[in-house]
């Protein structure tokens, strides 16, 4: 609860940020360019940070705290610290000097009309200086998750949480006081998201001074809580980002896409990242430290008890954000964005990605819930195997959908891909004879999805045309999306109650039913 209000907050603030964004920049050029050079240094994130490093990290810190002395603990911490420090910021500095060839690399449409003197090859130019703006926010953002791992795994979630909200407050001051007055205003919010990374990093440490956590960086790439943690590191680099690496080759497709394509997927995308955030990534991130103290202290019996505590409440709560997101896609679009420069066109156009997204929503979040099942057992390999598979077969159904669909085909394979991956972890588990799913958790996903279809009835039922929202003012729209989704939540909610289902027992100690 606490990770997801917090969360809540961030997520708020980070649709303002979006729609600021979006009144600035519509789904041009220079949205495309904007969004392009921030994916690069988010997708690396993603590996140094929040994804595979923490996979890999807080197992091995939460087995030191339970077993190790708190000097040796604080030793860990240091060689940590040191190691991964030298290594984001070489990377860092590759980054920044070759945005060039990174640029050439996953933008390869911009980097040929470039070559072939085309105007699309101003894209190739702007974005290859705008790389190196937003590139040095990856070294702050590394050293902002690391504190926020150790904070997690002493229980402080609240912190690391919150710490998003000040990237996104950080672009929305550049959007409003900075790009407007600027030639090309992509390189103001590109100033925005360096300066989010700086007070992000800052604004860890008191919280780890008072946990008698900040220590003082050494060097320890052979040292035996190191070894462990790179050992467990390398192939999750790969595993945890394979969501990450398929949005990046669809990012690289879409450059060869009409303009506007990579808007369109990032604004479908950015609101499919809400609900997944909001519970997907909340509940992953506390059930992480709990499977790794169930796991050393060998009781297998609560390993189980919250695994599937996780998969009940994803159920309960991503079955009906899946297919609301699907059929409330256009009004999502027309309230947020359709302003500005964001034309009516552009909600079309994004809504088709958005119900394609949608559509994975719920192998995204099991995809968030099954993966800890394994690397809070220090096995990453066997889901980096899964990952290559389902990143293979996104890349296929890539190239098999992008021809007839576009953009929008790119978001099909992406969700089908996510299915796969979601399908094997689960198979895996259960072949291991870690976890499978109970009888009683099959009854209840029964339940949900018979509330959810109830839901998915009476906003249809509801739903105006689309020439009525057109025709009413912003404020109306707003009013009208408020009142659909509470008239969604209560059907929901009274089909759950007729069924049995109690949602405010879905506790980590309480049954669900």
């Amino acid at each position: 609860m606490i990770v997801s209000a917090m969360t809540l907050i961030s997520r708020v603030l980070g649709l303002v940020r979006d729609v600021v964004i979006a009144h600035l920049m519509g789904a041009g050029s220079s949205a495309d360019v904007f969004f392009f050079a921030n994916k690069i240094p988010n997708f690396l994130r993603r590996l140094f940070a929040e994804g595979a490093f923490a996979q890999a990290f807080v197992p091995v810190l939460t087995e030191y705290q339970e077993q190790h002395t708190s000097e040796e603990t604080r030793e860990l911490l240091s060689k940590v610290a040191g190691t991964l420090g030298v290594l984001v910021t070489l990377v860092t500095l590759v980054g920044v000097i070759a945005s060039p060839i990174i640029t050439a690399l996953f933008g390869t449409g911009w980097f040929m009309a470039w070559v072939h003197d085309e105007p699309a090859g101003a894209k190739f130019e702007l974005a290859s200086l705008l790389l190196k703006i937003t590139f040095p926010y990856l070294w702050f953002i590394t050293f902002t998750a690391l504190a926020g791992s150790i904070l997690n795994t002493r229980g402080r979630f609240a912190v690391s949480a919150f710490t998003p909200v000040f990237l996104n407050v950080a672009i929305i001051g550049a959007a409003t006081f900075i790009a407007p007055g600027m030639e090309q205003p992509e390189i103001g919010l590109g100033l925005g998201v360096f300066i989010g990374g700086v007070v992000q990093f800052l604004f860890q440490i008191p919280f780890l001074m008072r946990e008698n956590a900040l220590v003082k960086p050494s060097w320890g790439w052979n040292h035996p809580g190191v070894v462990k943690i790179r050992t467990l590191m390398l192939p999750a680099l790969f595993g945890v980002s394979v969501s990450q690496i398929n949005l990046l080759l669809d990012t690289l497709i879409a450059s060869f896409l009409v303009t506007g394509s990579i808007s369109w997927l990032y604004y479908s995308d950015r609101l499919l990242e809400f609900p997944l955030g909001l519970f997907g990534i909340a509940i992953a991130t506390v059930i992480l430290p709990a499977l790794s103290r169930n796991h050393v202290n060998a009781e297998g019996e609560g390993f189980a008890r919250t695994m599937d505590w996780g998969v009940r409440a994803i159920l309960l709560l991503g079955m009906p954000a899946m297919l609301g997101l699907i059929v409330l896609a256009k009004p999502m679009l027309m309230v947020l964005f359709m302003r500005g420069a964001f034309s009516l066109n552009d909600v079309d156009m994004a809504s088709y990605s958005l119900m394609a997204y949608g559509s994975g929503l719920l192998s995204f979040m099991m995809v968030k819930i099954l993966a800890p099942g394994y690397y809070s057992r220090q096995d990453t390999r066997t889901p980096v195997r899964f990952g290559i598979i389902a990143m293979i077969s996104n890349m296929v159904l890539n190239l098999f959908f992008a021809v007839p669909f576009g953009y929008v085909g790119l978001a099909i394979a992406t969700s089908m891909s996510a299915l796969l991956n979601a399908t094997l972890l689960y198979q895996g588990l259960k072949r291991k004879q870690v976890y499978c799913f109970s009888r009683r958790t099959w009854v209840f996903f029964a339940k949900v999805l018979m509330a959810t279809t109830a839901m998915v009835l009476a906003l249809l039922y509801i739903l105006p045309e689309q020439q009525v929202w057109l025709s009413w003012h912003l404020g109306e729209r707003g009013f009208e999306l408020v009142r659909l989704i509470l008239a969604g939540a209560v059907v929901y909610l009274l089909s759950l109650i007729l069924m049995g289902v109690h949602p405010w027992k879905i506790t980590a100690g309480a049954d669900s039913d």
